[in-house]
């Protein structure tokens, strides 16, 4: 059975982040300075649901956010030059948002339940490719940060989640990837989109 959290803000974003990874954030609408304060003042158990923008959804209805999100936490944050907040926020586990209730300024909280995480695997030989251009990424994008030097690469469960972040892949698709039980199927998504792109960078 799922582990179920109530009350739990919930940030919707194009941009996303899953399980192990981190992202860098400005803030400066009043709810969500609000959400900042009230998660930081609880310390290690503060936590924030980083959702799945749905376009395609309707904000009156709370169907702009896709139900499959990630707990994460703030492992930093800085008051900017430009007057915003900055947040740095690490992905913890996924979850699935089972109902939403909206706060008279506009934030949005909702019940999840924890959902299980891929399990550790290490990655086959036949998709080191995908480490490989990964790591090509961190170098080409250095607000990024550093490739990892540990066996971060190694593991596919790893490397499927920073590509999932990365690529511009329809919420839908990545919605219906992470509800698999495992990565394998994700691999091979992953390993089609490379070769496809390089075939069309190809003379």
């Amino acid at each position: 059975m799922n582990r179920a959290l109530n009350n739990i803000p919930l940030f919707p974003l194009s941009g996303h982040v899953l399980p192990g990874g981190v992202m860098r954030l400005r803030i400066f609408e009043p709810r969500y300075l609000r959400m900042v304060r009230e998660v930081c003042a609880q310390g290690d158990d503060g936590r924030i649901g980083m959702c799945m923008f749905n376009d395609k959804g309707s904000v009156e209805h709370n169907t702009h956010i896709h139900p499959v999100a990630t707990l994460t936490r703030v492992i930093d944050f800085e008051h900017r030059d430009d007057g915003l907040l900055g947040i740095t926020v690490e992905g913890i586990e996924p979850c699935e948002i089972t109902s939403i209730n909206v706060d008279s300024d506009g934030l949005r909280r909702g019940a999840i339940e924890l959902l299980k995480p891929w399990q550790e695997t290490p990655l086959p030989s036949n998709y080191s490719h995908l480490a490989e251009r990964l790591c090509q990424v961190y170098g080409e994008y250095p607000e990024l940060g550093e490739c990892p030097k540990d066996d971060r690469l190694a593991r596919a469960d790893w490397v499927c989640q920073r590509w999932l972040e990365l690529l511009p892949v329809n919420a839908e698709v990545k919605q219906e990837l992470l509800r698999e039980p495992c990565c394998s199927r994700t691999l091979d998504y992953l390993d089609g989109l490379i070769h496809e792109s390089e075939g069309k960078s190809d003379p």
